[in-house]
């Protein structure tokens, strides 16, 4: 049981002698587990969560840890999961077609009173693509667990739009979607923010996170090959369909959460990526 819910208990059973003891007391002493944080991201808001003090653990399928685990099957989450007052939720694998029953059985493995603090996408409520209708319904599952909980949503990270670039500057002639923009965040701020979250009370769904800049996808691709050195023509496409109306109409910015201070031209700075995101996530 978490330290939320053991207070929760005895004060429910009324236990008059009962000491409580100091909020931050309750909040410093708490263990924190990361799902997913085998992950670029996790990696990060583990070692953000680190320098707080606090225990960190680790559920991935990967993780050397003694917090091997998989969400999907089930395996190993009980173990995980004991005496977690926090749980910053990072798992995820596009398409999506595991969330949620990873969820599921993640929510059904924790003690009442336990934190769950949840990674989002901004304009999930209102954008068709897939996985991000996906990660609205398991925004829906958080919601409706009965545990306190804190959601944040953010713009796509650094990482995963120069892997975008990548895989386009590839031809000769680049093809890039006409309308489309993004506002790529860095990870490291991602994650501050989580770490911070994490061990604050729960907050419901906070505000959006975007980065400094809306960037369309032909300017994106321009600082690409800038830092690589190359210079190559640009063509852009009209995209039918319903979900390239709604990349078109901004569903995934957020101008008015410009929280980001990382440009993506400053990100590409430290070094063009030699992997896909999509490998390292």
């Amino acid at each position: 049981m978490s330290l939320w819910g053991e207070f929760a208990q005895r004060v429910a059973m009324g236990y008059g002698a009962y000491k409580c003891p100091n909020r931050w007391e309750i909040i410093m002493n708490s263990t924190i587990l990361v799902t997913g944080g085998s992950g670029l991201l996790g990696r990060q808001v583990i070692g953000e969560l680190q320098q707080t003090g606090r225990e960190v653990r680790d559920l991935s399928r990967s993780t050397q840890g003694p917090y091997r685990g998989d969400l999907v099957t089930g395996e190993g989450v009980a173990a995980a999961t004991q005496g977690a007052g926090t749980v910053v939720h990072l798992a995820s694998k596009p398409p999506g077609k595991t969330d949620l029953q990873a969820t599921r059985n993640l929510l059904k493995a924790l003690a009442p009173g336990t934190h769950v603090v949840y990674i989002s996408i901004v304009g999930v409520d209102r954008h068709p693509y897939p996985y991000y209708q996906v990660k609205r319904d398991v925004e829906e599952l958080v919601e409706a667990s009965g545990l306190p909980y804190t959601i944040l949503r953010t713009t796509q990270f650094h990482d995963f739009v120069a892997s975008l670039a990548r895989s386009l500057v590839r031809w000769p002639v680049v093809p890039v979607p006409a309308g489309w923009a993004s506002q790529p965040i860095a990870l490291q701020e991602v994650a501050a923010q989580l770490a911070s979250l994490a061990v604050g009370d729960p907050a419901g769904r906070v505000a959006d996170m975007g980065g400094p800049q809306v960037l369309t996808i032909r300017e994106i691709v321009e600082f690409y090959l800038a830092a690589q050195g190359k210079r190559k023509p640009i063509v852009e496409l009209a995209v039918p369909g319903k979900v390239a109306a709604a990349f078109r109409a901004g569903y995934q910015l957020t101008p008015e959460h410009a929280i980001g201070r990382i440009t993506f031209e400053e990100f590409l700075k430290g070094g063009v990526p030699s992997s896909s995101y999509f490998r390292k996530a």
